[in-house]
């Protein structure tokens, strides 16, 4: 049979089959010879003998995050909320060039928009070339939306505590998840998750929740690469004068000159030289 892991705990692995429901299942031994450590997320094969799972193969992975430990994510939804706490631009920008390293598909969720107005910030995000929506889970506004472009997906949810995930989550896929009290003095959430969690939706397609996935995995990303984890730059680097343009202190840069006439949001531009001088930074170190 085949299936997907679901959930892992103290080497146990849940493997949730299309057709014969899920299965407590052990990792075959060949597995820790090869030194390979079965995911969360992975699509695997297994047998059921008296009762007891086995993982017989792992097959190959489209995509991996290292923070979590979670395979074949197709979609990352960078989740902010409109306020409280106000959002961070710079982060959020962070956590999309962060899925854009892993080849996933990222989308900008805006939360609670019942509390402020949400447009100016969803404008800048699809005006960077992302999907971008305005949700209120308090008001089960724009829901629908959401759930309609993560339909048939792997979908992690990622952001800062307090914006929302873990109420949109409970929307999606109708239970509550474990999440602390928010915290109205410091207007932060207190992450209660013990362990990464797939869970299916109605419909087809599984979500997660991705603590710890604002850690920008950068380090490893050549310096002109990192450009291309900016869409809205794709199409302006051929134009610069020099060949290889880093777009920090080179004369007749298209991107220099598109952030100038407003083409290319400054917040952005910002985002990208602080990563550039980051990433050049660890490159000297090394």
């Amino acid at each position: 049979m085949t299936g997907t892991i679901y959930k892992g705990i103290g080497g146990f692995y849940y493997v949730n089959t299309e057709y014969d429901g899920i299965f407590e299942c052990k990792a075959r031994g060949k597995f820790r010879k090869d030194h390979i450590i079965p995911m969360i997320g992975d699509k695997v094969e297994i047998e059921v003998k008296n009762g007891k799972g086995s993982i017989t193969e792992i097959y190959e992975r489209h995509t991996k995050l290292i923070r979590p430990a979670v395979a074949n994510i197709d979609i990352v939804v960078v989740v902010a909320a409109a306020a409280s706490p106000d959002p961070n631009t710079n982060l959020i920008d962070k956590m999309l060039v962060n899925a854009e390293i892993n080849g996933i598909e990222p989308i900008v969720c805006i939360n609670k928009s019942d509390l402020a107005d949400s447009s100016t910030l969803v404008e800048l995000y699809r005006k960077a070339g992302y999907k971008a929506i305005s949700v209120s889970a308090e008001e089960k506004h724009g829901l629908d939306e959401l759930m309609e472009l993560i339909k048939g997906k792997t979908a992690a949810f990622a952001g800062v505590s307090g914006v929302g995930k873990s109420s949109i989550l409970t929307h999606i896929i109708g239970s509550k998840l474990e999440t602390g009290n928010i915290s109205e003095k410091i207007s932060r959430g207190k992450h209660t998750t013990r362990h990464v969690e797939l869970f299916p939706v109605e419909g087809g397609g599984y979500v997660l929740d991705t603590p710890g996935f604002s850690s920008v995995e950068a380090e490893d990303v050549d310096l002109h690469e990192l450009e291309m984890c900016f869409p809205e730059f794709r199409n302006e680097t051929g134009k610069c004068r020099f060949r290889g343009c880093a777009h920090i202190n080179e004369p007749d840069c298209a991107v220099k000159d598109a952030v100038e006439s407003g083409k290319i949001s400054k917040s952005r531009y910002d985002t990208y030289v602080e990563l550039y001088e980051f990433v050049k930074g660890r490159k000297q170190w090394k």
